[in-house]
Protein backbone atom coordinates (compact mmCIF):
# COMPACT_ATOMS: atom_id res chain seq x y z
CA UNK A 1 0.00 0.00 0.00
CA UNK A 2 1.01 3.59 -0.56
CA UNK A 3 2.18 4.57 2.90
CA UNK A 4 1.18 2.73 6.07
CA UNK A 5 -0.59 5.64 7.76
CA UNK A 6 -3.30 6.45 5.23
CA UNK A 7 -3.47 4.33 2.07
CA UNK A 8 -5.57 6.20 -0.51
CA UNK A 9 -9.01 4.87 -1.30
CA UNK A 10 -10.75 7.86 -2.88
CA UNK A 11 -9.63 9.88 -5.91
CA UNK A 12 -11.90 12.81 -6.83
CA UNK A 13 -11.86 14.34 -10.33
CA UNK A 14 -12.39 18.07 -10.83
CA UNK A 15 -12.25 20.06 -14.10
CA UNK A 16 -9.15 22.22 -14.38
CA UNK A 17 -10.97 25.16 -15.93
CA UNK A 18 -13.24 25.56 -12.89
CA UNK A 19 -11.05 26.66 -9.97
CA UNK A 20 -14.06 27.01 -7.69
CA UNK A 21 -14.92 23.32 -8.23
CA UNK A 22 -11.31 22.33 -7.63
CA UNK A 23 -11.34 24.32 -4.38
CA UNK A 24 -14.46 22.44 -3.25
CA UNK A 25 -12.89 19.12 -4.23
CA UNK A 26 -9.88 19.88 -2.03
CA UNK A 27 -12.27 20.23 0.93
CA UNK A 28 -14.50 17.25 0.08
CA UNK A 29 -12.56 14.62 2.02
CA UNK A 30 -10.99 12.70 -0.88
CA UNK A 31 -7.55 11.21 -0.37
CA UNK A 32 -6.38 12.54 -3.75
CA UNK A 33 -7.84 15.21 -6.03
CA UNK A 34 -7.32 14.74 -9.77
CA UNK A 35 -7.42 18.01 -11.68
CA UNK A 36 -8.49 17.14 -15.21
CA UNK A 37 -7.10 18.98 -18.22
CA UNK A 38 -8.35 16.37 -20.68
CA UNK A 39 -11.93 15.16 -21.17
CA UNK A 40 -13.58 17.55 -18.70
CA UNK A 41 -12.22 20.67 -20.43
CA UNK A 42 -13.47 22.04 -23.76
CA UNK A 43 -10.81 22.76 -26.42
CA UNK A 44 -11.18 26.54 -26.11
CA UNK A 45 -10.68 26.32 -22.32
CA UNK A 46 -7.48 24.22 -22.33
CA UNK A 47 -5.04 27.11 -21.96
CA UNK A 48 -7.04 28.68 -19.14
CA UNK A 49 -7.28 25.32 -17.37
CA UNK A 50 -3.50 24.93 -17.52
CA UNK A 51 -2.92 28.47 -16.22
CA UNK A 52 -5.37 27.97 -13.34
CA UNK A 53 -3.85 24.61 -12.43
CA UNK A 54 -0.32 25.98 -12.47
CA UNK A 55 -1.43 28.78 -10.17
CA UNK A 56 -3.02 26.27 -7.78
CA UNK A 57 0.07 24.08 -7.68
CA UNK A 58 2.50 26.95 -7.12
CA UNK A 59 2.00 26.19 -3.41
CA UNK A 60 1.45 22.96 -1.53
CA UNK A 61 -2.16 21.82 -1.29
CA UNK A 62 -4.09 20.40 1.70
CA UNK A 63 -4.42 17.00 0.00
CA UNK A 64 -2.30 15.47 -2.78
CA UNK A 65 -3.19 16.72 -6.26
CA UNK A 66 -2.67 14.75 -9.44
CA UNK A 67 -3.18 16.30 -12.87
CA UNK A 68 -4.54 14.38 -15.82
CA UNK A 69 -2.85 15.97 -18.81
CA UNK A 70 -3.94 15.53 -22.40
CA UNK A 71 -2.85 12.54 -24.48
CA UNK A 72 0.91 12.23 -24.80
CA UNK A 73 0.61 11.73 -28.56
CA UNK A 74 -1.41 14.94 -28.95
CA UNK A 75 -0.35 18.58 -29.29
CA UNK A 76 -0.96 19.77 -25.71
CA UNK A 77 0.71 17.37 -23.32
CA UNK A 78 4.28 18.56 -23.75
CA UNK A 79 3.45 22.12 -22.76
CA UNK A 80 1.34 20.91 -19.83
CA UNK A 81 4.02 18.59 -18.46
CA UNK A 82 6.75 21.20 -18.83
CA UNK A 83 4.60 23.81 -17.09
CA UNK A 84 3.53 21.64 -14.16
CA UNK A 85 6.50 19.39 -13.44
CA UNK A 86 8.46 20.65 -10.46
CA UNK A 87 5.65 22.75 -8.97
CA UNK A 88 5.41 22.29 -5.17
CA UNK A 89 1.77 21.18 -5.22
CA UNK A 90 2.04 18.50 -7.90
CA UNK A 91 1.85 14.99 -6.45
CA UNK A 92 1.53 13.08 -9.72
CA UNK A 93 0.77 13.16 -13.43
CA UNK A 94 -1.94 10.96 -14.88
CA UNK A 95 -1.30 10.06 -18.49
CA UNK A 96 -4.33 9.15 -20.61
CA UNK A 97 -4.43 6.72 -23.51
CA UNK A 98 -1.01 5.18 -22.91
CA UNK A 99 -0.36 2.24 -25.24
CA UNK A 100 3.30 1.49 -24.57
CA UNK A 101 6.30 2.27 -22.42
CA UNK A 102 7.72 4.74 -24.94
CA UNK A 103 5.18 7.34 -23.81
CA UNK A 104 6.60 7.19 -20.29
CA UNK A 105 10.11 7.99 -21.48
CA UNK A 106 8.72 10.88 -23.52
CA UNK A 107 6.93 12.39 -20.53
CA UNK A 108 9.97 11.84 -18.31
CA UNK A 109 12.11 13.76 -20.81
CA UNK A 110 9.65 16.65 -20.83
CA UNK A 111 9.39 16.72 -17.05
CA UNK A 112 13.10 16.22 -16.42
CA UNK A 113 13.91 19.52 -18.08
CA UNK A 114 12.51 21.31 -15.01
CA UNK A 115 13.62 18.97 -12.22
CA UNK A 116 12.87 15.48 -10.89
CA UNK A 117 10.29 13.44 -12.78
CA UNK A 118 7.02 13.42 -10.80
CA UNK A 119 5.19 10.16 -10.09
CA UNK A 120 3.46 8.91 -13.23
CA UNK A 121 0.08 7.13 -13.40
CA UNK A 122 -0.55 5.78 -16.92
CA UNK A 123 -4.15 5.05 -17.86
CA UNK A 124 -5.03 1.91 -19.80
CA UNK A 125 -7.92 2.92 -22.03
CA UNK A 126 -7.59 0.75 -25.13
CA UNK A 127 -7.11 -2.86 -26.14
CA UNK A 128 -3.53 -2.07 -27.14
CA UNK A 129 -2.81 -0.40 -23.81
CA UNK A 130 -4.28 -3.35 -21.96
CA UNK A 131 -2.16 -5.82 -23.91
CA UNK A 132 0.93 -3.81 -22.93
CA UNK A 133 -0.11 -3.47 -19.29
CA UNK A 134 2.97 -5.04 -17.70
CA UNK A 135 5.38 -3.30 -20.08
CA UNK A 136 3.76 0.00 -19.11
CA UNK A 137 3.67 -0.77 -15.39
CA UNK A 138 7.38 -1.63 -15.40
CA UNK A 139 8.39 0.79 -18.14
CA UNK A 140 9.89 3.62 -16.09
CA UNK A 141 11.06 4.09 -12.47
CA UNK A 142 8.69 7.04 -12.06
CA UNK A 143 5.57 4.90 -12.63
CA UNK A 144 3.71 4.91 -9.31
CA UNK A 145 0.58 3.07 -10.34
CA UNK A 146 -1.79 2.02 -13.11
CA UNK A 147 -5.35 3.11 -13.72
CA UNK A 148 -8.09 2.00 -16.08
CA UNK A 149 -10.13 4.24 -18.34
CA UNK A 150 -13.21 2.07 -18.53
CA UNK A 151 -15.45 4.33 -20.63
CA UNK A 152 -13.07 4.18 -23.58
CA UNK A 153 -12.47 0.46 -23.01
CA UNK A 154 -16.19 -0.27 -23.03
CA UNK A 155 -16.61 1.59 -26.31
CA UNK A 156 -13.67 -0.09 -28.04
CA UNK A 157 -14.39 -3.60 -26.78
CA UNK A 158 -18.16 -3.46 -27.18
CA UNK A 159 -18.66 -4.32 -23.51
CA UNK A 160 -22.31 -3.93 -22.52
CA UNK A 161 -22.20 -4.43 -18.77
CA UNK A 162 -19.82 -4.54 -15.86
CA UNK A 163 -19.28 -8.28 -16.06
CA UNK A 164 -17.55 -7.76 -19.38
CA UNK A 165 -14.84 -5.69 -17.68
CA UNK A 166 -13.70 -8.47 -15.34
CA UNK A 167 -10.84 -9.63 -17.54
CA UNK A 168 -9.58 -6.09 -18.20
CA UNK A 169 -9.65 -5.26 -14.50
CA UNK A 170 -7.89 -8.48 -13.60
CA UNK A 171 -5.24 -7.81 -16.23
CA UNK A 172 -4.53 -4.38 -14.72
CA UNK A 173 -4.32 -5.81 -11.20
CA UNK A 174 -1.92 -8.57 -12.24
CA UNK A 175 0.28 -6.18 -14.23
CA UNK A 176 0.50 -3.70 -11.38
CA UNK A 177 1.33 -6.29 -8.76
CA UNK A 178 3.83 -8.04 -11.04
CA UNK A 179 5.61 -4.71 -11.41
CA UNK A 180 5.67 -4.19 -7.65
CA UNK A 181 3.00 -1.48 -7.68
CA UNK A 182 -0.04 -1.08 -5.45
CA UNK A 183 -3.32 -2.54 -6.75
CA UNK A 184 -5.04 -0.12 -9.15
CA UNK A 185 -8.05 1.88 -8.08
CA UNK A 186 -11.34 1.24 -9.81
CA UNK A 187 -12.47 3.58 -12.57
CA UNK A 188 -15.29 6.10 -12.10
CA UNK A 189 -18.95 5.14 -11.77
CA UNK A 190 -20.73 7.60 -14.09
CA UNK A 191 -24.18 7.82 -12.45
CA UNK A 192 -23.67 10.13 -9.46
CA UNK A 193 -27.24 9.57 -8.23
CA UNK A 194 -27.12 5.77 -8.17
CA UNK A 195 -25.28 5.21 -4.89
CA UNK A 196 -26.64 1.68 -4.47
CA UNK A 197 -25.33 0.77 -7.90
CA UNK A 198 -22.00 2.36 -7.01
CA UNK A 199 -21.77 0.25 -3.85
CA UNK A 200 -22.54 -2.94 -5.78
CA UNK A 201 -19.98 -2.05 -8.42
CA UNK A 202 -17.34 -1.36 -5.77
CA UNK A 203 -17.92 -4.79 -4.24
CA UNK A 204 -17.34 -6.35 -7.64
CA UNK A 205 -14.16 -4.35 -8.13
CA UNK A 206 -12.85 -5.22 -4.69
CA UNK A 207 -13.45 -8.92 -5.34
CA UNK A 208 -11.17 -8.62 -8.39
CA UNK A 209 -8.33 -7.08 -6.40
CA UNK A 210 -8.90 -3.39 -7.13
CA UNK A 211 -8.34 -1.06 -4.18
CA UNK A 212 -10.22 2.22 -3.89
CA UNK A 213 -11.99 4.11 -6.63
CA UNK A 214 -12.05 7.35 -8.59
CA UNK A 215 -15.12 9.55 -8.18
CA UNK A 216 -16.69 12.38 -10.15
CA UNK A 217 -18.83 13.81 -7.32
CA UNK A 218 -18.20 14.23 -3.60
CA UNK A 219 -21.38 12.31 -2.73
CA UNK A 220 -19.70 9.15 -4.04
CA UNK A 221 -16.76 9.32 -1.63
CA UNK A 222 -18.41 7.86 1.47
CA UNK A 223 -19.79 4.91 -0.50
CA UNK A 224 -16.38 4.13 -1.95
CA UNK A 225 -14.70 4.48 1.44
CA UNK A 226 -17.12 2.05 3.08
CA UNK A 227 -16.95 -0.49 0.25
CA UNK A 228 -13.16 -0.76 0.31
CA UNK A 229 -12.61 -0.55 4.06
CA UNK A 230 -11.98 -3.99 5.62
CA UNK A 231 -14.76 -5.43 7.75
CA UNK A 232 -14.30 -6.31 11.41
CA UNK A 233 -14.04 -10.00 10.47
CA UNK A 234 -11.34 -9.24 7.90
CA UNK A 235 -9.39 -7.21 10.43
CA UNK A 236 -9.63 -9.98 13.00
CA UNK A 237 -8.47 -12.58 10.47
CA UNK A 238 -5.53 -10.39 9.47
CA UNK A 239 -4.55 -10.01 13.12
CA UNK A 240 -4.56 -13.78 13.56
CA UNK A 241 -2.31 -14.17 10.55
CA UNK A 242 0.24 -11.68 11.83
CA UNK A 243 0.20 -13.24 15.28
CA UNK A 244 0.82 -16.69 13.81
CA UNK A 245 3.62 -15.36 11.63
CA UNK A 246 5.28 -13.69 14.61
CA UNK A 247 5.19 -16.95 16.56
CA UNK A 248 6.78 -19.05 13.82
CA UNK A 249 10.11 -18.60 12.04
CA UNK A 250 8.77 -19.92 8.72
CA UNK A 251 5.41 -20.92 7.30
CA UNK A 252 2.65 -21.62 9.82
CA UNK A 253 -0.88 -22.92 9.94
CA UNK A 254 -3.75 -21.41 11.91
CA UNK A 255 -5.97 -23.60 14.08
CA UNK A 256 -8.68 -23.61 11.40
CA UNK A 257 -6.23 -24.98 8.83
CA UNK A 258 -5.45 -21.77 6.94
CA UNK A 259 -1.85 -21.69 5.75
CA UNK A 260 0.30 -18.62 6.52
CA UNK A 261 3.27 -17.75 4.32
CA UNK A 262 5.00 -14.43 3.45
CA UNK A 263 2.50 -13.57 0.71
CA UNK A 264 -0.43 -14.12 3.06
CA UNK A 265 1.30 -12.03 5.72
CA UNK A 266 1.80 -9.19 3.23
CA UNK A 267 -1.91 -9.28 2.43
CA UNK A 268 -2.77 -9.16 6.12
CA UNK A 269 -0.56 -6.12 6.57
CA UNK A 270 -2.35 -4.36 3.72
CA UNK A 271 -5.68 -5.15 5.32
CA UNK A 272 -4.61 -3.66 8.66
CA UNK A 273 -3.14 -0.59 6.94
CA UNK A 274 -6.51 0.08 5.31
CA UNK A 275 -8.35 -0.55 8.57
CA UNK A 276 -6.09 1.92 10.36
CA UNK A 277 -7.73 4.71 8.36
CA UNK A 278 -10.59 4.44 10.88
CA UNK A 279 -9.05 4.10 14.34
Amino acid sequence: MTGPERPPLTWLYAPGDRPEVVAKALRAGADVVIVDLEDAVAPDRKRYALDATAELLADRTPVPVHVRVNAVAGPLARREVARLAGLPGLAGLRLPKVTGAAALATVADWAGATGPVPPLWPLLESALGLEAAFAIASGHPAVAGLALGEADLRAELGVRDEAGLAWARGRAVVAARAAGLDPPAQSVYPDVRDLAGLADSCRVGRSLGLCGRAAIHPRQLAVIEEAFTPTADEVAAAGEILAAAAAEAGAAALPDGRFVDPAVVAGARRTLALAARHP
